[in-house]
């Protein structure tokens, strides 16, 4: 939606969301997504914030911005969002500096790549999701609320476990985000040739991590760890790292996050 809405969040859009029934504060008639609008043709699924700028109440004709929450299940979910985007801005904003200040002329780096953090949701009251760098994919799961890891040791191992299996994670610590947990997932990045195809892989990750069909799969995590070692060692031999064509399946993602993060 360009520009605000008078009605609710002082014009904040980006604090409803696309499940949010609005109402004319002038004729009371709502707008509902799931109904689209008739009279303007605009299909059902449109949420209100994606109708036409030139929409108006087919009531009274009253512009967009004379609109209120009427009801908003989808609510939690924005705030939830908002939430995870402050505990995660840290995290970006660390990698961020470090890609600028250290990394960029490193010759394993992939340049087509950005610092990101993709899929975060809360797992047991801690922020889980994947970072994504022009260096590495890394799982990451940072302190809940109340919780103090600044006393993390660089470099110990932690076995946590997902529905999918256990997976290994390595304490690290920062500056600017103290504490957090990584499990890596690629390193190198040469593989993936858009920041799309990464973010795909990301989000296939996190939902193979809850998928309890890759169990088996992901106990055999010694023998995926070696075949990996392998396969670099001689991709390294050949002088030849393999083209990413298509995204790894889910299965074959989750399973061969095995490897000591970066």
């Amino acid at each position: 939606m360009n520009g605000g809405f008078e009605g609710s969040f002082l014009g904040a859009s980006d604090k409803i969301s696309a499940q949010a029934i609005m109402e004319c504060k002038i004729c009371w008639t709502p707008y509902d997504p799931a109904e689209g609008d008739d009279y303007r043709q605009v299909d059902p699924g449109t949420a209100f914030v994606d109708l036409p700028h030139d929409w108006s109440c087919p009531n009274c004709s009253a512009p967009k911005e004379q609109f209120m929450v009427l009801e908003d299940p989808g609510a939690h979910e924005v705030a939830e969002a908002a939430r995870l985007d402050s505990l995660t801005g840290p995290l970006v904003a660390e990698f961020r500096e470090i890609w600028h200040a250290k990394m960029r002329d490193v010759p394993m780096v992939n340049k087509l790549l950005t610092v990101e953090a993709v899929g975060f949701r809360m797992v047991d009251g801690r922020p889980l999701g994947v970072l994504i760098s022009p260096w590495f994919m890394n799982l990451i799961q940072l302190p809940g609320e109340g919780e103090d890891w600044s006393d993390l040791v660089a470099g110990d191992k932690e076995l946590i476990a997902f529905p999918s299996g256990e997976y290994e994670f390595i304490h690290n610590t920062r500056d600017m985000i103290g504490g957090y947990k990584a499990c890596s997932l690629f390193s190198p990045m040469g593989d993936f040739r858009t920041q799309m195809q990464a973010q795909d892989v990301a989000r296939a990750v996190m939902v193979a991590l809850f998928d309890e069909q890759n169990r088996a799969d992901s106990d055999r995590a010694a023998d995926i760890r070696a075949q990996r070692e392998a396969e670099l060692a001689e991709a390294e031999a050949e002088d030849a790292a393999p083209v990413l064509t298509d995204a790894p399946t889910r299965r074959s993602v989750i399973t061969g996050g095995m490897a000591a993060p970066d």
